[in-house]
């Protein structure tokens, strides 16, 4: 049996969620050591403890840093990697000038394959361990995100995306073409490893009803994955809708109709909610997932975080790539804080901390295996160097709390903060 080794530092783990009680910090622990074996949690406490439960491993030191779960990104566009930070562009301008043209590209699957390995490269640079990512209506970038991911020991969740209108001709599919497409890829790789399946409609306005209708029966007879699509982003974009689907409650009513909202529905953006569709969403457990870089570099509006976890709703965090402006899940939390400033609700940094972890690994149903430092959790671990930049280190020096010093890294830390990144139990 492998020894394993133990990471000494600051081990924060989480026992529930921040946003439930008064203290947010009061449901963080700190402990001195974790321990690893087989790819494995096998505890955390003090070194001594730590040293008894595995008396061969490798201790490995990180005096003043912080060891956490590493991070879940829950909604990603790995395909948009090379024309992430395009000028200048509303959402659906934004598809037609940069997306579409470079989704087509993915057909090519040797294409496919070098973007997916250069994603999951910087991602991982970032501290990020596990992303939920749409791939184009090419099942070759499925194939390829997957085999790249499973070359890593990752756990990821990815789906096909599913197209039949309000796209260009290379970039559309048929309702049966992508009931049956994506069908053969849930055989292929759903469960394989660390691999799920994420069944992928992009959104309402670019499928058809009969293309929804064969989603939600393709959900109905795979209930066990993850159906993720895009809800209330922009204003403009909910009016397209209700044009498209005149019969339609709301948005989410265009979803709900065809069998596309379940407890294991990701349903990204979530801005400009009505009152039914939330009451819908909570009632289902459904996940919404904030992606503040995004909403802010293509102006589609503030996420109503607090009052969304104060009614019960499960919520996760992600970077949107490349919609979002940055891959890193710190920079991410630093534009959810000033989200909620601008909301007069700002966040603590436990509760950004645990959204960019537990609460994402909550959201993709994961919780029981990533997200957290626990026994028997799988090993994937992030290092951060709370001095990484001497800007950062002189703020923090002056921290009174583990608060205080992880929050300049929040707020102003990039992949130089990222002291290693564990996945699996193997450093990257």
């Amino acid at each position: 049996m492998a020894t394993g080794f133990i990471l000494k530092g600051q081990v924060l783990s989480f026992s529930g969620s921040p946003f439930d009680g008064e203290r947010p910090e009061d449901v963080a622990q700190l402990q001195e050591a974790v321990a690893v074996q087989d790819g494995r949690i096998a505890g955390a406490g003090t070194l001594a403890e730590m040293q008894a439960l595995l008396p061969e491993a490798e201790t490995v030191g990180h005096s003043g840093k912080l060891i956490m779960a590493g991070f879940v990104d829950a909604h990603v566009h790995y395909p948009q990697t090379a024309i992430i930070a395009s000028w200048g562009k509303r959402l659906i301008d934004w598809l037609n000038s940069y997306t579409f043209p470079e989704e087509m590209r993915f057909a090519d699957r040797a294409y496919a394959d070098e973007i997916a390995a250069r994603y999951l490269d910087l991602t991982a640079a970032h501290g990020t361990t596990t992303v939920c990512s749409y791939c184009t209506i090419h099942s070759e970038s499925v194939d390829a995100f997957f085999a790249a991911a499973q070359a890593r020991g990752q756990r990821v969740a990815a789906g096909k995306t599913c197209m039949d209108r309000n796209a260009p001709e290379g970039l559309r599919d048929t309702a049966q073409s992508a009931y049956d497409d994506s069908e053969a890829l849930i055989g292929r790789w759903h469960g394989v490893d660390r691999l799920e399946y994420a069944i992928t409609p992009r959104f309402s306005p670019t499928s058809t009803p009969e293309q929804l209708e064969a989603m939600g029966a393709l959900w109905g007879k795979h209930p066990e994955c993850l159906m993720q699509t895009h809800l209330s982003e922009q204003t403009d974009e909910i009016a397209w809708v209700r044009e498209l689907f005149p019969q339609a409650r709301d948005y989410l009513d265009t979803y709900e109709e065809f069998g596309l909202l379940g407890a294991k529905g990701l349903y990204g953006h979530a801005i400009h909610l009505e009152e039914r569709e939330r009451h819908r969403l909570r009632d289902y457990g459904a996940a919404l997932i904030h992606c503040p870089t995004s909403n802010t570099f293509i102006g589609s509006g503030l996420f109503d975080m607090a009052g969304l976890m104060a009614e019960g709703q499960r919520i996760g965090l992600a970077t949107d790539t490349g919609g979002g402006s940055s891959f890193s899940m710190l920079r991410t939390m630093a534009a959810a804080y000033e989200i909620g400033q601008l909301r007069g609700t700002p966040l603590h940094a436990a509760q950004l901390l645990w959204l960019a972890t537990q609460g994402s690994a909550t959201a993709l149903r994961m919780d029981g295996k990533i997200g957290n430092i626990a026994a028997g959790m799988e090993a994937d671990l992030v290092v951060l160097d709370l001095a990484s930049t001497p800007a950062i280190a002189q703020r923090a020096d002056r921290a009174e709390d583990v608060w205080e010093a992880v929050f300049p890294t929040i707020m102003m830390g990039d992949d130089r903060a990222i002291a290693e990144t564990w996945i699996g139990g193997k450093r990257v």
